[in-house]
C-alpha cells in the first residue's frame, strides 16, 4: 500500500515590512505550514551563503523571517531587492539542506513537571486531569500511553528558536491529519522546570531555563539545549544547541536511564547523539512516513 503524501500549501506573495531603520520583517504566510517554514529555512540559508555586507543577524521563524542589518552598509530597499531575487530563485522541489538529527531523551510523566502542573490546576482547562490526560482526550487517544507513543513516534523539525534564549520550537513531521494540537493553559504558570518538554498549539518546546510558561507539560529531558558556559562538547560552536532546520528525535526513556544521562551531563561528560542528514523537502512531501523513518535511522 502506498503511503499518504503531504500536500504542499500555496503561498501568497511575501510581505516585506520595515522595522525601524535597521530591521526588515518578511511574512511568507499568515499561518504555519511545512511549505511556509521550509521556504523560510531555504531563504535564510541562502542569504547566509550570499554573505551580504551589512547583515548583522538572520532569524528564521515559523512562517516568516527577520533581518537585522546596518543601513550604513546596505540600503533597506536594496536589501529587499536581494531578498526578492533569492525568493524567486528557490524551488523547494529541488532544494536541500544539511540538517542535524539530534537525539533528545525524554522521561514522560516525570515527577518534576507533574508536581508543577498539579500546583496550577486552577489555571488549566481541565482541573481534574493531568496535562497528558487532557491532551490525550482532546486528540482522540485512549489515554496517555497511546498519546506518548504518538508524540515520540515521529521526529520533529526545529522551525525556530526563540521566546527565551535557546528554546526550540518544533513541529512534528507527520501529515496534517496526524498532527497533535493542544491549547496553552487558560492562564500561564509562574514556574516551569528547566528542560521541561511542553506543548502548545501544534508545537513542542523544550524550556531551557526555569521560568514562567503556559504550554502543557508532558515530560522532562535530562539534556541541555542551552549551555551558556559551553562546557559540554556539543556546544563548542554555540551556546544554543538546536538550530532552525535541525531535526529532533524525542526518545522515551525510563527513570534509570534519565538519571544516568543527567549525571553525565552534570559532569560535562555526556556525548550527544547527533548525526548529519541531507534534508530534502520534496522527499518528505512525497513519502513522509518512510522518509522520517530514514531520518531517525541515522541515530542507530
Amino acid at each position: 500500500m502506498s503511503e499518504s503524501r503531504i500536500e504542499r500549501q500555496s503561498l501568497p506573495s511575501p510581505r516585506y515590512e520595515y522595522g525601524g531603520d535597521d530591521h526588515i520583517f518578511v511574512e511568507l504566510a499568515e499561518s504555519m505550514s511545512f511549505s511556509a517554514n521550509f521556504k523560510a529555512q531555504a531563504i535564510t540559508q541562502e542569504l547566509r551563503a550570499h554573505d551580504l555586507s551589512g547583515i548583522i543577524e538572520i532569524a528564521a521563524s515559523n512562517a516568516s523571517y527577520l533581518l537585522h542589518f546596518d543601513p550604513g552598509a546596505i540600503a533597506p530597499d536594496d536589501l529587499i531587492e536581494e531578498l526578492r531575487a533569492i525568493e524567486d530563485a528557490i524551488d523547494l522541489t529541488e532544494y536541500a539542506w544539511e540538517a542535524r538529527v539530534i537525539d533528545v531523551p525524554v522521561l514522560y510523566d516525570d515527577p518534576w513537571t507533574h508536581e508543577t502542573l498539579m500546583k496550577f490546576r486552577d489555571r488549566h482547562q481541565d482541573p481534574d486531569a493531568t496535562d497528558l490526560e487532557y491532551s490525550a482526550r482532546i486528540n482522540g487517544f485512549d489515554g496517555p500511553e497511546e498519546f506518548i507513543e504518538a508524540h515520540a513516534g515521529a521526529p520533529h523539525m526545529v522551525t525556530m528558536v526563540g521566546f527565551v534564549p535557546g528554546l526550540p520550537w518544533t513541529f512534528q513531521m507527520v501529515p496534517r491529519d496526524q498532527q497533535i494540537e493542544v491549547p496553552k493553559y487558560v492562564q500561564p504558570r509562574t514556574e516551569t522546570p528547566s528542560r521541561a518538554v511542553g506543548f502548545g498549539g501544534a508545537f513542542t518546546a523544550i524550556y531551557p531555563v526555569q521560568g514562567a510558561g503556559g504550554y502543557q507539560l508532558f515530560g522532562r529531558t535530562p539534556v541541555e539545549v542551552l549551555d551558556v558556559d559551553q562546557q559540554l562538547s556539543a556546544f563548542s560552536d554555540s551556546m544554543v544547541l538546536p538550530n532552525p532546520g535541525d531535526i529532533i528525535n524525542f526518545r522515551r526513556v525510563d527513570r534509570d536511564e534519565y538519571d544516568v544521562i543527567r549525571e553525565e551531563v552534570e559532569a560535562n561528560d555526556y556525548e550527544y547523539n547527533i548525526e548529519p542528514f541531507k534534508f530534502e523537502p520534496e522527499a518528505f512531501f512525497e513519502r513522509p512516513k518512510s522518509y522520517t523513518e530514514q531520518i531517525t535511522e541515522v541515530l542507530e
